[in-house]
């Protein structure tokens, strides 16, 4: 598979999805963080107003007991509950039990004055720390308050009134009765009061906590947990958004649109999965295309949606054909490519048999024919000698088994064929010739034959036709037809056509100026050149590069080229016309659209097909060629007859008044020396006419 390819579906795989899960970690941190210091912080405050208010209080008092002289009288009126120290921290009197904790922390109140304060031994609710600092137990105090209050009560409010708790109201007075108040929580601590005497004295101070307090308190942790859970379910459905989506993208990406099955990348990426498995290590497995023949027929006849349901019919019919580990995807067109598992050969061509002669039966109204072609994935063995095949190449293997189907012969119904050594060999020799295709073009080495053309009656020359060969240093002589459709395909045929006719247009004007009488020359030109608007002009400017006139060079076109654009065609021709070039129709006959093309293709020579003169054609053949005649001559036409070998042949094609000759009874193609004495004489002398030896 392709890097960018891998990269894509790589990308859409992992498709980020710790992002969405990093996020929401980070955002409950965050909100976790700013609830738990905004709610500590909130009931600081409350707490601090609350202690500092006790500590003014307090101060008020001693500041009253120091006016007075009379400490204890002034802390009996006011109904405090204190115990007297001396500074020993012996206990010389109390009103309350010393509960009273630790070292004494100053807490800072009314601006610049401070009071020294203790926990509570009993009650370790508030807490007191280093200078100024003091803390809270809110979470011990909701748990204090779930449990049964009757345990603690002194920690709640009675109705009688005392100092440092709420004053009851007069209208309140009848119903004071000492009961509990559970509404009301008083955390105690103790403060010292600076009474300037010698002794000391700790007032026992009240932080009030009403149940709106705590309900506070609960609510805000609720909301804290709600919130936590909301942002939980919402990043959580975010997550399974993102899940959701990489698999309807997956999903998408890897249909087919024609089948609604698998396409070819999910193919490659399944194939190197199971391939790549240890478990499949030992198995052997061949890779498959299969097609449809003939399936552009099928959509002409039936539309191009029945052709579709058709491939999606098939699709459902291989996969139900296959086994689990088993692979069936539609990569192109009418093409399928197939992962199948195997143990001996010939079990795999009888199993390609059965699949398709199962799918031909499809379709009871049509007739549907298949061919297969297939390769073979072989163990490797890595550098410690595990069996790995994880550096197979899909492409590769599935180009194999294309390459070993499209050697079968198209009219063959339901064969197969395995790549092999002599298709390993035709693939060695495509490459070479693509790898010196342009160093051969630059060197030279292709070398222009000339096969003659004579009148059938006077056997005087009257045309030629250029021809290529390959000198090659590194192959030989090699002939056409075993580099040409390889520059077909890969459309180097192009620059063959500029070499051909550059090179035939120089041989023209040398032989011009060396005072020899010049015949038309006729150049193949591939139907891949007439894509190109402006081919006309090319050809015109390279004949006159070479000086050669433009009435010697002939434009030849096969009758394939005339079922492309038909339009582009024509206009080409009729600008090749324009410029003084003939044009002709090679291998007339050969086709279906003959005599269509003739109606509306402005052509100068027509040359027939040479199988028009091969075997016994009869009198039902000789008809037909008469009758070829006879429409070429009335559309104001030449015609040149291809692969004459035969007297008999040239007698007939005399007396139908043909043309030209073109063939081994006269002449072969031949070197350009060869040629230059056969366009000396003019005329094909009787030694020169003997088949088989020219």
């Amino acid at each position: 598979m392709s890097t960018k390819s891998e990269k894509k579906i790589n990308g859409i795989k992992k498709n980020h999805l710790w992002v969405p899960f990093v996020t929401f970690l980070i955002v409950t941190a965050i909100l976790t963080v700013i609830v738990v210091f905004s709610v500590r912080a909130m009931f600081e405050y409350v707490a601090r107003t609350k202690i500092e208010a006790q500590c003014k209080e307090v101060y008020h008092l001693s500041q009253v007991a120091k006016a007075s002289g009379d400490t204890e009288k002034i802390f009996k009126e006011a109904e405090a509950e204190y115990v007297i120290k001396d500074q020993a921290g012996n206990i010389l009197k109390s009103t309350v039990e010393d509960t009273s904790a630790g070292d004494p922390v100053l807490i800072s109140f009314d601006k610049d004055r401070k009071a020294q304060v203790y926990a509570d031994s009993k009650y370790d609710f508030i807490s007191f720390s280093g200078n100024d600092d003091f803390s809270v137990d809110y979470m011990g105090i909701l748990k204090l308050v779930s449990m049964e209050k009757e345990e603690n009560k002194e920690l709640f409010v009675t109705d009688k009134t005392g100092f440092f708790e709420d004053e009851i109201d007069e209208d309140d007075e009848e119903e004071a009765s000492g009961e509990i108040d559970f509404s009301k929580m008083i955390l105690p601590f103790w403060i010292k009061a600076d009474t300037g005497e010698g002794n000391i004295y700790l007032i026992k101070a009240y932080y009030e906590l009403t149940v709106n307090d705590i309900s506070i308190i609960a609510v805000i942790f609720a909301v804290f947990i709600l919130v936590v859970i909301l942002v939980f379910i919402i990043m959580l459905v975010n997550l399974v958004n993102s899940i959701v989506k990489r698999k309807n993208t997956l999903k998408l990406f890897f249909t087919d649109i024609a089948t609604k099955g698998h396409n070819w990348i999910w193919f490659q990426i399944n194939c190197e999965k199971i391939l790549a498995s240890r478990k499949n290590a030992l198995k052997d497995y061949a890779i498959v295309n299969l097609i449809l023949m003939n399936y552009n027929n099928y959509c002409i006849c039936n539309s191009v949606s029945a052709g579709e349901q058709l491939l999606e019919r098939i699709n459902k019919k291989i996969q139900s054909l296959i086994g689990k580990n088993e692979l069936c995807a539609h990569s192109n067109t009418a093409n399928f490519a197939l992962l199948l598992e195997y143990e001996y050969v010939n079990e795999l061509e009888k199993r390609l048999g059965r699949i398709m002669t199962t799918l031909s039966l499809m379709d009871e109204s049509h007739n549907l024919r298949f061919q297969a072609g297939a390769d073979f994935i072989d163990a490797a063995i890595d550098k410690k000698s595990r069996i790995a095949r994880k550096e197979t190449d899909i492409n590769v293997i599935y180009s194999n088994a294309c390459a070993a189907r499209e050697s079968l012969d198209t009219a063959k119904e339901n064969a197969f064929a395995f790549f092999d050594d002599r298709l390993i060999e035709d693939q060695k020799w495509i490459n070479s010739v693509t790898e010196h295709q342009k160093g051969a073009v630059e060197k030279e080495e292709f070398v222009v034959y000339y096969q003659p053309k004579y009148d059938p009656v006077t056997s005087e020359l009257k045309g030629a036709e250029a021809l290529i060969r390959w000198q090659s240093p590194e192959f030989g002589f090699v002939p056409p037809g075993k580099f040409i459709p390889i520059f077909e395909k890969n459309g180097f045929i192009t620059e063959i056509d500029h070499y051909m006719l550059s090179h035939v247009a120089r041989d023209q004007k040398k032989w011009l100026d060396e005072g020899l009488k010049c015949v038309p020359v006729s150049v193949n030109v591939s139907r891949a050149h007439f894509i190109e608007k402006d081919l006309a002009e090319q050809i015109r400017d390279m004949v006159d590069e070479a000086g050669a006139p433009r009435e010697l060079i002939e434009i030849e076109l096969t009758e394939s080229a005339f079922f492309d654009d038909q339009k582009q065609i024509i206009e080409t021709i009729e600008k090749l016309k324009n410029y003084g070039f003939s044009v002709s129709m090679d291998d007339f006959g050969s086709g279906y659209s003959s005599l269509n093309s003739l109606k509306d293709m402005p052509l100068d020579v027509l040359k027939l097909d040479a199988e028009f003169f091969r075997g016994e054609k009869g009198e039902r053949g000789e008809i037909v060629v008469s009758e070829a005649i006879k429409l070429a001559k009335r559309l104001d036409m030449r015609i040149v007859a291809e692969g004459v070998e035969e007297k008999e042949q040239v007698d007939f094609l005399a007396s139908q008044n043909c043309d030209m000759i073109q063939g081994y009874y006269f002449a072969k193609p031949m070197p350009v020396a060869d040629y230059e004495v056969r366009l000396k004489e003019g005329v094909a002398r009787r030694d020169q006419i003997v088949h088989g030896e020219l």
